[in-house]
């Protein structure tokens, strides 16, 4: 203890009792070395958590009493000691991620900081303060398990929900198999049936307007005048006839192009931009860049056409616009389809609303190919709709 010139202990400086109380009052351990490792104190906390007597434990080595082994029990030699590689080298250290051994032979997890002693600018020994983690241990490892647990948990439900998304997009895709199928069925009854006997129809009408304006020339008057009478009910219900040929040849046609099955997907789809612009009196810009146009399997020839056909008629419904812009190409094995309008364009939260059934659908059909929709649109300035879908190789089989 540095003393005065008259060799007075200093004011400030504490009596060798106040200073072992003031150890004695903190719960934690705490103890201090020499340069050879023996202790020199240690308060009454530090030594009861290692199952020592304060007496007991003075003038003896601190790394051969309690720092002796790893947790594992293997041997710790004091040269790999942090607490005194801290002191031999005057650096302080903090660990918690060792064990100190008790008096039974049995370890604890312990925090320590080992701090040196320095007098004039000489190493002196060191000053170890320590504390049981063995609580904080066990909440940590309770933490980590429960965090385990909850996170095993989430990737079991999140496996649930993707198992569950899977199933539904593949009831969706069959929904629409099976509906495409009917819609297939049902064209082909309407026109080999409805279809056919329409056109015997108008050919019975025909026949008999033809028959009447032959006998009317060899009659009286009274019954001209009732034969032209007849001559124009049937000549009306030619037009109607015609008519109905014209809306029966549309509905199959809604029901199922022929130009799809006859010419295939391509040629579809042009014939498709060409029938949507004339009919809704808009301008047309069409770049179709398919070097060598693939052949896609039935369903996923279907899926585009039907998202194609949704893609126009957003713009139908909704842009106002004057022109549309159709770009198709293969860009490096990726189908890539544009469907542009220079309409009032609409916010991005319109697209992603629980009611816009037709974005969804689109999403959906292209999901199941593992295509993707992106929308970009911004108010005055138009929408673009923009299908990417991988193509089919040839060692997948067009036909599939």
């Amino acid at each position: 203890m540095p003393v005065t010139a008259l060799g007075e202990p200093p004011a400030t400086a504490l009596p060798p009792k106040a200073a072992q109380l003031l150890l004695d009052s903190t719960g934690e351990g705490i103890f201090g070395v020499d340069m050879d490792g023996h202790c020199m104190f240690i308060n009454r906390a530090g030594a009861g958590m290692l199952g020592w007597e304060a007496a007991q434990v003075l003038g003896r080595n601190m790394h051969e009493l309690t720092h002796h082994s790893h947790a594992d029990g293997s041997p710790y030699p004091d040269s790999e000691c942090p607490i005194f590689n801290a002191f031999r080298r005057g650096l302080p250290c903090r660990l918690d991620t060792e064990v100190f051994w008790r008096r039974d032979g049995s370890a604890f997890p312990v925090e320590y900081s080992s701090h040196p002693v320095i007098d004039d600018g000489q190493v002196r020994g060191a000053v170890i303060t320590f504390v049981d983690i063995t609580e904080r241990r066990r909440a940590a490892e309770a933490l980590q398990r429960a965090k385990a647990e909850l996170e095993e948990r989430v990737a079991e439900r999140t496996r649930e929900l993707s198992e569950a998304l899977a199933r539904q997009r593949e009831l969706a895709a069959y929904s629409d198999t099976v509906r495409e199928e009917e819609r297939t069925r049902i064209a082909r009854e309407v026109h080999d049936e409805l279809g056919s006997l329409l056109v015997a129809l108008k050919m019975d009408v025909n026949w008999l307007d033809k028959r009447l304006s032959e006998q009317q020339r060899r009659e009286p008057e009274a019954a001209q005048e009732m034969r032209d009478r007849m001559r124009c009910k049937c000549q009306n219900m030619s037009r109607l006839i015609e008519n109905a040929v014209g809306n029966v040849g549309r509905i199959i046609t809604d029901l199922r192009p022929s130009i799809l099955d006859h010419q295939g997907l391509w040629a579809a789809l042009e014939w498709q931009a060409h029938e949507f612009v004339q009919s809704a009196e808009l301008d047309l810009d069409w770049d179709m860049r398919l070097a060598c146009p693939p052949e896609l399997p039935e369903t996923m020839a279907m899926a585009v056409f039907r998202i194609f056909q949704e893609m126009l008629s957003n713009v139908g419904r909704h842009a106002q616009a004057s022109r549309v812009t159709v770009r198709i190409a293969d860009e490096a094995g990726v189908l890539c389809m544009a469907v542009a309008d220079d309409g009032q364009g609409a916010p991005a939260e319109a697209f992603e609303a629980a009611t816009a059934y037709g974005v969804m659908g689109m999403r959906e059909r292209a999901g199941h190919f593992g295509g993707q929709i992106a929308i970009a649109s911004e108010a005055g300035r138009g929408t673009c709709f923009t299908l990417r879908m991988p193509l089919p190789t040839a060692s997948s089989g067009a036909g599939e």
